[in-house]
């Protein structure tokens, strides 16, 4: 007899089905909602640079090169021209104030301070001659003057005399009026003569001082022509070190013409070229510091030349302390220069990422996989050893610091 089979729900099967099409829809799901998109790269680990993020002291600085130079240098230019004579000091040496570098010739300079000594001297002698006869007219006056005082002084008792006389009818009127008239003609021209004495007096004081002015500076120039022939004897006007050019004995040095220096040894400074775009940040009394032989010297900013050559401007730097012992002229020292003071920061390496993301973003470790994803970031300041972080990281995270110039556009980089 036949028996109805009844049928079966859940057939392995249907159970295989059910189960696949969950997984498949589970697989969407994740895909959708979980899965990682971003785009992946392999890289070797060994081929990485990188740094754990720290805090610590940010120093704002920059190194700058700068080459040692005298303090003092004093120029020598040629006051006269002339043939070299004799070469008495050669370069390198060592000189003191007052001593002979260079001997000249020049014959037509010599002729010619020669003519202008004997104009000088014949301006004094017409001045002098001038002097005299000034001198000479002033004696004639006086002379007047005291043969007139002396005629009155003959003619005044006579007249005193002769009035009473007169008066008493002793003495006629004729002789009376003939002495009155000589007597009384002679302190006339007392009086005028004495006036025209105090005006030429006048005006020869003012002459003679004129002529003392006038002689003064003949003289001086007189002196100054003198001491032109001097100019061809070259000595130094300084101590210290001699630099000059090769000369040969006959060679032509023309007038105004710089042949050498000589450098004060007792102090340096130090010139430094720094790049124009720190211009606004530098000024007076900023300090760096650089080491020479094992021992550290600081430097103090002293001047600032802000004229930009080829995108840079120079500054004079001078030993705070002691300078360092045996340096030379031209040597070359790297410097660690100090924009600002230094403060707690967060610090990240500097390397080659920033040519190539700007500051803006980083890979960085995830401890829990070991791959480096891709983050934003804002970094600050900047010295030659770190970054200042300001947002995106946090102490004790890695960070990929070499160039990523070979990453592309991917996010993510797995390590092997």
């Amino acid at each position: 007899m036949d028996r109805k089979l009844e049928k079966k729900t859940w057939t392995p099967r249907r159970i295989a089905y059910i189960i696949g099409g969950a997984l498949f829809v589970a697989g969407i799901i994740y895909q959708l909602g979980f899965a990682d998109h971003r785009s992946t790269m392999n890289v070797e680990q060994d081929r990485l640079s990188i740094t754990t993020v720290k805090t610590g002291e940010f120093t704002d600085y920059i190194l700058v090169s700068g080459q040692i130079e005298p303090a003092q240098t004093f120029f020598l230019d040629a006051v006269e021209g002339g043939m070299v004579a004799e070469v008495i000091r050669e370069s390198g040496a060592t000189v003191n104030r007052g001593d002979t570098i260079l001997a000249l010739t020049n014959s037509n300079l010599q002729l010619d301070v020669m003519q202008r000594e004997t104009m000088l001297y014949e301006q004094i002698n017409n001045l002098r001659q001038t002097r005299l006869l000034l001198d000479q007219n002033d004696l004639s006056q006086q002379g007047q003057l005291a043969e007139i005082d002396y005629q009155i002084s003959l003619l005044e008792p006579q007249y005193k005399r002769f009035k009473e006389l007169h008066e008493k009818k002793l003495v006629s009127d004729r002789e009376f009026e003939e002495v009155k008239e000589q007597y009384e003609y002679n302190l006339k021209r007392r009086r005028l003569t004495y006036e025209s004495y105090k005006n030429d007096s006048i005006a020869r004081s003012i002459q003679l001082n004129q002529l003392r002015n006038s002689e003064n500076r003949m003289q001086a120039s007189l002196q100054g022509v003198g001491k032109i022939l001097n100019n061809l004897i070259i000595t130094a006007p300084i101590a210290g070190q001699l630099a000059m050019e090769q000369i040969e004995v006959g060679q032509a040095i023309n007038p105004g013409q710089r042949y050498g220096q000589i450098d004060v040894l007792d102090e340096f400074k130090v010139r430094v070229p720094i790049d124009e775009l720190y211009l606004p940040r530098i000024g007076r009394g900023l300090r760096g510091k650089f080491t020479l032989s094992g021992q550290e010297y600081e430097l103090e900013i002293s001047k600032i030349y802000p004229t930009i050559t080829n995108g840079r401007f120079e500054v004079d730097m001078v030993f705070t302390g002691e300078s360092p012992q045996g340096i030379r002229r031209g040597q070359s020292v790297r410097i660690r220069l100090e924009l600002g003071q230094s403060e707690q920061s967060l610090l990240l390496a500097t390397g080659g990422f920033f040519k190539d993301t700007g500051g803006n973003w980083v890979f960085v470790i995830n401890p829990s996989t070991g791959n480096a994803e891709k983050r934003n970031i804002r970094l600050g300041r900047k010295n030659p050893e770190y970054y200042e972080v300001l947002e995106g990281l946090v102490e004790g995270e890695k960070v990929i610091v070499s160039g990523y110039e070979n990453f592309g556009d991917n996010e993510v980089l797995e390590m092997k």
